[in-house]
């Protein structure tokens, strides 16, 4: 269960990177006061806003289950690795081979720290 809690914390906070960018994308701006219509009607921006929140939560129900020596690479990496894939699915970006090779390391490095835990 631990480990779902935090996976879903990851899944979270990844999605909520890549709606933020998508709200900041043309047409789309960021919101304003000036212009409350146009600023309600950027839903990515504010579905992201709550899958932040919604992050935090579900980082601090792992932390309660799991050291913050683990939960928080675990959660960090994962988001790293998860929005590196979700940019060039979703948002079509380019991946260069270093990114695959940073994303590997990352993982790897995490995997060490965890080996113990699991």
């Amino acid at each position: 269960m631990k480990w779902a809690i935090l996976i879903l914390g990851i899944l979270s906070n990844a999605s909520a990177s890549v709606l933020i960018k998508m709200a900041m994308m043309p047409p789309r701006r960021f919101p304003s006061l000036s212009d409350p219509g146009e600023a309600l009607a950027n839903w990515p921006f504010w579905l992201g806003l709550g899958l932040y929140g919604s992050a935090f939560l579900l980082y601090a129900a792992a932390l309660a289950r799991l050291p913050l020596n683990v939960a928080h690479p675990v959660l960090t990496a994962g988001a790293v690795a998860t929005v590196a894939l979700s940019s060039v699915l979703v948002l079509r970006e380019p991946f260069h081979w270093t990114t695959g090779a940073g994303v590997c390391l990352v993982i790897a490095g995490v995997a060490l720290i965890t080996a113990r835990v699991a």
